[in-house]
């Protein structure tokens, strides 16, 4: 038997394939999807049917794709949207795979029509649920996706999916969630690797409401939700293939005259960025472009990548829908700086350069960019606080006048939020290097939560 997880990092999306006999399912397919054709044909096994769970808001789905690839017939949930593609997944639907089958199981909370599916053996004794969006690893799915309005109807819903559907398949169950820790479908996944339905009901914190009313109230909650979720949901619907599947580097003069045209997004380190970078491009180092690109990206402009990991760079741009991607800088900064054209830097200073420079009379602006969990904890005194997440739309609160320091506790959220004000006009900026533990001003002291 083939059972394989196939984890795609940064939008920590987790998808599937399950085979057996020369025949293979896969369960919610990222877009860039020769891995899974790989994988069968690796196993010699042809991939017959593609599940989805439930309408992805955070991922471009690969469905269409794979079924364009492979011939495989497309199962999707959430039967009340107009879906351009495949056919709707029915309750009670089985497929066979061998000496085993795959049943689908309605599990509505996180959508209204979310489905998630059951695998079990011949005699019809289940062994794993693939849950998608429902139910995580120390966490259930979010519910505030249509609204707030109806958040509390959803809660609703996904209670009596998870405690009537998903929890009576038993305790040793395995229990494969479409996400893992990091996801913004869920607001606390924890990092455990694989779990069980009764690993689930002993360490959830979310399943220990004591009724379904503490239940709904536990988790109807409004959460972050990136622009981008919008062109996730209409592609989701429509159906989308993968448009190019490598890009090609770029000399520096091509670069400089796109300048007008596309956005360039350096992911470089962030002292790397500040120290030199192409005038009006917007950093965000690799490993932060999944969580931060579709609240700095538009889908508007064509990207230009600038960087060391161009190829994963990219992919994660792919999976989120950003599908223009003109190239990147070959030969780096270093050809730029060879090639005779200007650069840009912004200052960076140490936090006890920072006190200092307080202590002594000075004047900053200080925009902290952390969460408002991480500023609950600890907080500086004078301190003006907007979640780098929500700076685009709220940078008009951000003085022009002074000094603005951005501080986040290393740099890198920092220089995100530097580079997109430099982008829109501000010019006396700084970027604090270290965390609040080093933070030793007298005048502006750290707030510690007990």
């Amino acid at each position: 038997m083939l059972f394989e997880r196939i984890v795609s990092e940064g939008l920590a999306h987790y998808s599937y394939i399950v085979g057996d006999y020369g025949s293979a399912i896969v369960i919610d397919p990222r877009l860039d999807c020769d891995v899974y054709v790989d994988i069968a044909s690796r196993n010699k096994m042809r991939i017959t049917d593609i599940l989805e769970t439930h309408r992805n808001e955070d991922y471009v789905t690969g469905s269409v794709e794979l079924s364009a690839l492979t011939g495989a017939s497309v199962w999707h949930a959430d039967p009340e949207l107009d879906y351009r593609y495949g056919a709707p997944a029915r309750e009670g639907q089985v497929w066979k795979i061998g000496a085993w089958q795959i049943e689908a199981m309605p599990a509505p909370g996180h959508t209204l029509g979310s489905m998630a599916y059951v695998l079990k053996d011949h005699a019809g004794v289940p062994h794993a649920v693939f849950t998608g969006d429902a139910m995580f690893a120390g966490d259930v799915g979010r519910v505030d996706l249509l609204g707030m309005d109806r958040a509390e109807e959803l809660a609703g819903m996904l209670y009596e999916s998870i405690f009537q559907r998903i929890l009576p398949l038993g305790d040793g169950v395995l229990l494969c969630p479409a996400h893992g820790p990091g996801s913004a479908c869920g607001s606390a996944i924890t990092d455990r690797p694989w779990t069980t339905v009764g690993m689930e009901r002993l360490h959830n914190p979310k399943l220990r409401a004591g009724s379904r009313n503490e239940f709904i109230r536990s988790v109807a909650l409004e959460l972050e939700r990136p622009p981008y979720f919008r062109r996730m949901e209409d592609l989701n619907l429509k159906g989308h293939r993968l448009k190019r599947r490598a890009i090609s580097p770029l000399t520096p003069e091509e670069v400089a005259e796109a300048l007008d045209e596309c956005v360039i997004v350096d992911t470089r380190s962030d002292v790397a960025y500040g120290g030199a970078h192409i005038p009006g491009s917007q950093f965000i180092w690799a490993d932060g472009l999944a969580a931060l690109a579709g609240w700095y990206l538009s889908y508007d402009k064509p990207v230009i990548l600038v960087g060391d990991e161009i190829e994963r760079a990219s992919r994660t741009l792919m999976r989120m829908g950003y599908d223009e991607i003109s190239g990147y800088l070959g030969g780096g900064m270093l050809a730029w700086h060879m090639a005779g054209h200007e650069s840009s830097s912004i200052r960076t200073v140490t936090v006890q350069e920072l006190c200092r420079h307080l202590d002594q009379g000075g004047q900053a602006w200080i925009l902290d960019v952390r969460s408002e969990e991480e500023v609950s904890k600890e907080s500086i005194t004078g301190a003006h606080h907007i979640h780098v997440t929500q700076l685009p739309r709220r940078m008009d609160e951000v003085s022009k006048e002074k000094a603005v320091y951005v501080f986040c506790g290393s740099g890198m959220r920092s220089m995100v939020a530097a580079s997109f004000l430099r982008r829109h006009g501000w010019r006396n900026l700084a970027v604090v290097l270290g965390g609040l533990s080093g933070w030793k001003s007298v005048t502006c002291p750290v707030v510690r939560q007990v």
